[in-house]
This record gives C-alpha cells, sequence and structure tokens, in this order.
C-alpha cells in the first residue's frame, strides 16, 4: 500500500495538537485527479478549526485533515478525467471534506484551473481561498461594476489584498483601511484612497461607496454604515451585518461563505497572467513547520499569505 504524510488533528487545541502522520495515499474517480501537492497555504480558517472556534468543528469529525488550497501536478487521473493528464500542474480550494496539507490528495474537477503560467506553485497556492472569497464577495455579493468606488477593510491580508487588485482590475474606484505599516504597500497594489485604521477615522475621510468589504467585523462593520450609499452593499465574510443598520442606510447586507468554482479561479488566473494581478507571499515554511507557521498567521502581522512547501517542485 503506497502512504504519503499528511497535516491531522486528533483533538482541538492549540498548534501543538498538530500531527504529521503516515496515511494511505488516495484514489481518484471519474472525473477526479490525484494531485501531488507541490504547496499549500496556511488560512485563519485552519487554526480556527484547530482550536476549535470553528462553527463546523465537533469532536465527531476528528481526526481532520487541514488545508483549503494546493497547487501542484497532477500523478494520477480517474476515468472520466480525459483533459488532463500525469504532470499537468494546477491550482485549487479544496471542500471541507479534505485537507491540501498534505503529500497528495485527491481534487474534483468543480475546483481547479490550470496553474497560471511563469507563477510558481509557492505564488499559485497563496491563491484559491483568499482569492476566491475577494471575488465572490465583490462581484457575485457586492455586485460591483466598472466606475463604482469600494471600501476594502483589511487591504493588506491576504483576502484583502487580492481584493484591491480585483476591483481595480475591473475599473473600480477603490479606497482601503490597513495599518500605518501597510499603507505604501496598498497603494502598490492599486489602491486610490488609504486609510490608517488606527489613526485615522475612515468615516470622516472617505466619500461614500457603492459596496463595502468587511474583512474585520465588530465597530469596524458597524461604522461602515455611515460611508454606504442607498442602494449600496455590506459585505462580510465574518459576521451578519445587521439589518436594522441596513433599513437605515436603505442599503443592503451580506453574509457569505466562500465557493470551490473552478471557472472563477481560471478567470482569476488569466488576470495573474496578465500582469493584472501578483500573489504577496509573506512567509513560506516546510510541511513539518506548519504550527509555527499558523502560530504566525494567528498571532503576527501578515501582509498577504502564509504558504507550506510541502515537495520539491518538479
Amino acid at each position: 500500500m503506497l502512504t504519503m504524510k499528511e497535516v491531522r488533528i486528533h483533538a482541538f487545541g492549540g498548534p501543538e495538537v498538530l500531527s504529521i502522520d503516515d496515511v494511505p495515499r488516495p484514489q481518484p474517480r471519474d472525473d477526479e485527479v490525484l494531485l501531488r501537492v507541490v504547496a499549500s497555504s496556511v488560512n485563519p480558517v485552519d487554526y480556527k478549526i484547530r482550536s476549535g472556534q470553528y462553527g463546523g468543528s465537533r469532536q465527531s469529525n476528528l481526526p481532520i485533515v487541514l488545508g483549503r488550497d494546493v497547487s501542484g501536478v497532477v500523478e494520477l487521473c480517474g476515468t472520466r478525467a480525459h483533459t488532463l493528464k500525469k504532470g499537468d500542474p494546477i491550482f485549487a480550494m479544496l471542500d471541507h471534506d479534505r485537507g491540501g496539507h498534505a503529500e497528495f490528495v485527491v481534487v474534483k474537477a468543480t475546483e481547479m484551473a490550470a496553474k497560471p503560467d511563469d507563477t510558481d506553485h509557492l505564488q499559485a497556492a497563496s491563491v484559491p481561498l483568499a482569492g476566491l472569497t475577494a471575488w465572490q464577495a465583490l462581484f457575485d455579493h457586492g455586485k460591483l461594476k466598472a466606475g463604482q468606488r469600494v471600501l476594502i477593510h483589511g487591504g493588506a491580508g491576504g483576502v484583502g489584498h487580492f481584493a484591491i487588485q480585483f476591483a481595480k482590475a475591473k475599473g473600480a474606484w477603490v479606497a482601503t483601511t490597513v495599518s500605518k505599516d501597510d499603507l505604501e504597500f496598498a497603494r502598490s497594489l492599486g489602491a486610490d484612497q488609504v486609510e490608517d485604521y488606527k489613526n485615522e477615522l475612515f468615516e470622516d475621510l472617505v466619500e461614500p461607496v457603492d459596496v463595502v468589504l468587511d474583512l474585520i467585523s465588530g465597530e469596524t462593520q458597524d461604522r461602515s454604515w455611515a460611508v454606504l450609499k442607498p442602494g449600496g452593499i455590506l459585505v462580510s465574510t465574518l459576521s451578519e451585518p445587521s439589518k436594522e443598520k441596513a433599513r437605515e442606510r436603505q442599503a443592503s447586507g451580506v453574509h457569505f461563505m466562500t465557493q470551490s468554482n473552478a471557472a472563477q479561479l481560471a478567470e482569476i488566473g488569466k488576470l495573474i497572467v496578465e500582469g493584472k494581478v501578483r500573489p504577496h507571499i509573506d512567509a513560506v515554511f516546510d510541511l513539518a513547520e506548519v504550527g509555527n507557521a499558523e502560530a504566525r498567521l494567528e498571532k503576527e502581522h501578515v501582509r498577504g499569505k502564509v504558504v507550506l512547501q510541502v515537495s520539491s517542485p518538479p
């Protein structure tokens, strides 16, 4: 039996509960492929699941394999994966039933797209979950269009740094709130107006916008209604916006969970190839250092994404 290593938790807790286990290598079926993982990124959902804070975290689900993002090469194709062959480079956002912090993982056709040309696997692995979250927030739920104005809270983070670039690529005007240390970084991504969230009140400085993308929640979300135009949309990835405040502003609020979408991932990949979007990697760790990677994301100030190097690139 062929085996592999993967990162699992057998109990909820701190980074110390992360275990690198030897397990049987899975087999692809139908239109699935078995991916040899080169890189996998770390997202806030990983440490939330690990600590038991995530809404779907249950003892009965243990052990759990962490990691939603992967980039690698096809190792084996299912019987209906006719458009792919061994060695093809792909990247993907996995559903909750599998984890990407592993040497191999089964990937479904609905989850994957061709890895962008001239992009290494570390960069590609940083994209799927954060990129799809930004994409779906702005365009599926925020209905953002060319010529409109958007305010993005947390523009230097994993989701935020993609959101700024996507909005600009689609012709929107972008304001963002970041820390003092990230002001120039946000400007380099194309943001038209950048505010220091600790020392400036964005509601006093940002003219009304059509869309607010809230990646912070709490009082930041509450204050955001003041800059939203009548008919505007507040989109949050973290908490349900107040229906009462939405009515007061003649606006709407949306909270959503990101879904895998191969077509959208391919479109994001095209923007990367065209040079309109560039992933930013804050730090790279080996698979064995996954605890340190999660601790960095959870406890320290991160600009862009934290990525795991799982295996050597082909």
